[in-house]
């Protein structure tokens, strides 16, 4: 499984830390994001977590910048893309098992090292339940092709 990673200047150290975290659990990784601290802008990142995404060429996507919010919006505006910001656990478990998301968002000004791998490990670990929470992801999609 692919997934893609993206980040800003504010989150390179942390994106280090997840993409070995995510490696070692034996996930191919795609590095979208800045390996530089020089200020950059968080929707340039975003969306190309997003277009991974949602062109099939990852799996899934991995956005950090400084609170996840930013990243996270810009990766949204792709059409497909469900990216949820998670500063624990069980909303990044219960966005992949009800929402099916498929980009994770968190911030590096937000989360701390330890507590970004454990949400990484329950959304990676969780699968989506479909049943009566389909008709709410086809509500979202179909939001999504109105506008």
């Amino acid at each position: 499984m692919k997934i893609a990673m993206g980040n800003d200047h504010t989150a390179v150290e942390l994106k280090n830390i997840i993409k070995a975290f995510v490696e070692e659990k034996g996930y191919e990784v795609i590095d979208l994001g800045t390996n530089s601290a020089e200020s950059c802008d968080y929707p340039v990142y975003g969306e190309k977590v997003g277009r991974a995404v949602a062109s099939g060429e990852a799996d899934l996507g991995i956005a950090i910048c400084g609170t996840g919010v930013g990243i996270s919006l810009a990766a949204n505006k792709v059409k497909g893309i469900r990216a949820c910001v998670c500063s624990e656990p069980y909303t990044a478990k219960l966005s992949k098992m009800h929402n099916n998301s498929n980009v994770l968002a968190f911030g590096a000004r937000v989360v701390g090292s330890e507590m970004a791998k454990m949400i990484t490990e329950e959304w990676l670990n969780a699968e989506y339940e479909g049943g009566r929470h389909q008709r709410r992801v086809d509500m979202l999609a179909e939001i999504e092709n109105r506008n």
